[in-house]
């Protein structure tokens, strides 16, 4: 893939890409005899990593890492090591799925998000790509159901994973089974699967353009506001510390 270097947000480690560049490696990952992990940092994962070495580590031992969230490309502005585009986590699992150029036939597991949301994103999913959805299984199981849960996903015969359980739980849980999926693709996505199921709007086209994706979520659930100071934080930090983080 062209121009794979790496660019550094506070300890951060992102594949400095545009969101074609990502859907290529993407295909190349389809075509790979190993497990290929996603991550989709955004302020707010940034922010706890720098406090939670494990995760830290993970992010930065992930094949693919992309800037989900325009904070994410102002810090790397400030820090005058800027990163091509956003690459938002939503988007490039659209472009893959909308891809035709790889002779791999895509076959989808649905781990996440609550009880029968991961249906419906299925029947919308199969209605609107030319892809097979072959496993569900919802959000909420205990670490006794996990060994049952990876033999399902393995027997499934999916090559593309999406794990929706929520930041550090879901990248700690690719992360820890690595070894035991036989999956391609493996990635962390937050709350995709109710926007694919309808039950979560994402922000108008018009906000998406202005990087203010955040400002809609907050008109829409003022309750976020707490998570929503993150990125001002972010940015501060950046200014302050980033050069002595960012190495």
């Amino acid at each position: 893939m062209e121009n794979v270097n790496k660019i550094n947000v506070l300890g951060i480690n992102f594949n400095n890409v545009k969101m074609q560049d990502a859907v290529n490696k993407c295909n190349e990952f389809l075509l790979s005899d190993k497990l290929n992990m996603i991550i989709t940092p955004n302020p707010e994962i940034v922010m706890h990593a720098r406090k939670n070495e494990e995760f830290k580590n993970i992010i930065n031992n992930s094949e693919l890492v992309i800037p989900d969230g325009i904070g994410v490309i102002y810090g790397s502005k400030i820090l005058k090591t800027p990163l091509k585009e956003r690459v938002a986590g939503f988007d490039l699992i659209c472009n893959l799925f909308e891809n035709t150029e790889s002779s791999v036939e895509k076959k989808v597991y649905i781990l996440g998000a609550k009880p029968g949301v991961a249906q419906i994103a299925k029947q919308k999913l199969e209605e609107k790509y030319n892809l097979k959805v072959v496993g569900l299984q919802d959000g909420y199981f205990n670490q006794d159901a996990i060994p049952e849960i990876i033999e399902n996903i393995n027997l499934s015969g999916a090559n593309i994973l999406l794990v929706g359980l929520g930041m550090e739980k879901q990248e700690k849980f690719i992360y820890d089974n690595k070894d035991k999926l036989n999956v391609k693709i493996a990635i962390g996505c937050g709350g995709t699967i109710d926007v694919f199921a309808g039950t979560v709007k994402r922000a108008p086209k018009i906000f998406q353009k202005l990087g203010l994706e955040w400002f809609y979520r907050l008109l829409k659930q003022p309750s976020r506001i707490g998570r929503m100071m993150v990125l001002p934080k972010f940015l501060l930090v950046v200014l302050f510390k980033g050069k002595k983080e960012s190495k």
